[in-house]
């Protein structure tokens, strides 16, 4: 048996930032990936001709601006009582 090279999936990986949520990196890529579908540019030269996977280079990096919408759950809004 011929010894392989281990392949490098870094670019599927989801960060493990304690201060981004997995479930908010998802959704933003997802979306970034609609966009790229839809005819945007990449922000980053990339080889990979799958938007998935470029949205969600250009989401690790930090290059997809996104902002939180909505009102904030009771538990976590100012002077709520737990």
């Amino acid at each position: 048996m011929a010894d392989k090279a281990p392949r490098n999936n870094a670019h599927c990986t989801i960060p493990d930032d304690t201060d981004q949520s997995t479930y908010r990196f998802i959704i933003v890529a997802a979306k970034r990936a609609r966009q790229l579908q839809a005819g945007a540019r990449p922000v980053l030269p990339t080889s990979s001709k799958k938007p998935t996977v470029i949205a969600m280079e250009e989401v690790r990096r930090g290059l997809v601006k996104y902002s939180l919408t909505g009102d904030a759950p009771e538990a976590l809004q100012p002077g709520a009582v737990l």
